[in-house]
């Protein structure tokens, strides 16, 4: 039964892709040992490349969910906690003015766990930067400059911890926490605290290292309005801890089998991680929010709580979740911006609905 499913998931997503003239090159990692399933494919081109398993991908904001896995193991070592007020590891430059809401400055009162649930009400700086960044190719912003010119061109949402407001200025925050408790550069933590301990050397962050074995393939080309952002290290180091981390599939797969068995966190703050949670807004309605994790709610006949997984997505149609009724693990990416939302619905009705049918 399982080679028969295993036939039917790949043959959809060959057929998604190839009917699609948007997608240039998609992946797909589909891993249950319960199930007897195991599935890494690859359709499309790079270039002229033919895709591969092999190659790294750059998953867009699934990377969210290593910043976050970062803050929770410095949790465990007793370095921070969870609602400390983020002006305790972040330097006045960084914190002043950084949150004026109606004339009242509540900078002060934003705290880590309003970082991690996407709550603290500042706006984005990436997506304004970014079609700055298109526009004029002499552009250039480290992360602090890109924070600073944020507090003058944009303003908040919304009180710290009042609304849900995803934004990657909340990531880029936590990454100058986790280089203030670590004492490293973010990049640097990654590689020391996950990368190499897990033995991810295929993996890196884009515009920031390399990885530690030299690959035989290129990257996969990777979509944001019609850029290809893996080739483009100018605009790529602003992704920085918001999402920069490339890696083949199979290695993000080692990274969620050691999340989800306790390897890295204890179960304690897993859950913490998973269930203090918030009711993401338009374009998620229907999901809700942990740290850096998305949950989808359950919906009698739309969702059944059968359905019910948890993990985190990427802009660009990426996708890296954990099915605990069928204990699969569902990695995948369409690399493009398009399937922001037709990804999400491609893993629940031809992956996750056949999973269940050999359950």
């Amino acid at each position: 039964m399982g080679s028969i499913v295993q036939e039917k998931i790949a043959t959809d997503f060959r057929q998604q892709v190839n009917g699609d003239k948007k997608v240039k090159n998609a992946y797909l990692l589909v891993h249950s040992e319960r199930l007897g399933v195991d599935i890494n494919i690859a359709e499309g081109k790079t270039g002229e490349v033919n895709a591969s398993p092999e190659q790294a991908n750059h998953l867009a904001s699934v990377g969210k969910l290593i910043t976050a896995t970062l803050v929770g193991m410095l949790y465990d070592k007793g370095k921070l906690a969870f609602d400390n007020p983020i002006s305790q590891f972040l330097d006045a430059d960084i914190m002043r003015r950084l949150h004026i809401y109606k004339g009242k400055d509540y900078s002060d009162q934003i705290r880590i766990k309003h970082l991690l649930q996407q709550t603290s009400g500042l706006d984005d700086v990436f997506f304004p930067l970014f079609e700055k960044m298109i526009d004029d190719s002499t552009l250039k912003f480290t992360v602090r400059e890109a924070l600073e010119w944020g507090k003058y061109n944009l303003k908040p949402v919304a009180e710290p911890g009042r609304k849900h407001f995803y934004t990657d200025t909340n990531y880029y925050l936590l990454g100058l926490i986790i280089e203030s408790i670590t004492g490293k550069s973010f990049h640097e933590a990654v590689h020391e605290m996950i990368l190499e301990p897990l033995k991810m050397d295929n993996a890196y962050i884009n515009g920031y290292t390399e990885p530690k074995i030299a690959p035989k393939l290129p990257p996969a080309h990777i979509y944001l309005k019609n850029i290809n952002f893996i080739d483009n290290h100018r605009i790529a180091q602003i992704d920085y801890s918001g999402g920069g981390i490339v890696a083949p599939l199979s290695e993000f797969l080692i990274f969620m089998k050691a999340l989800v068995n306790g390897k890295l966190v204890t179960d304690e703050t897993l859950h913490k991680m998973i269930y203090d949670d918030i009711k993401m807004g338009f374009p998620a309605i229907g999901f809700d929010y942990g740290y850096s994790v998305w949950k989808p709610k359950a919906i009698p006949l739309l969702m059944p709580a059968k359905y019910f997984c948890w993990g985190c997505v990427g802009i660009t149609g990426a996708f890296m979740f954990y099915h605990p009724e069928t204990e699969a693990f569902i990695i995948g990416t369409f690399n493009d911006k398009s399937y922001t939302s037709k990804a999400l619905r491609f893993m629940f009705s031809k992956v996750i609905k056949p999973l269940l049918a050999v359950k």
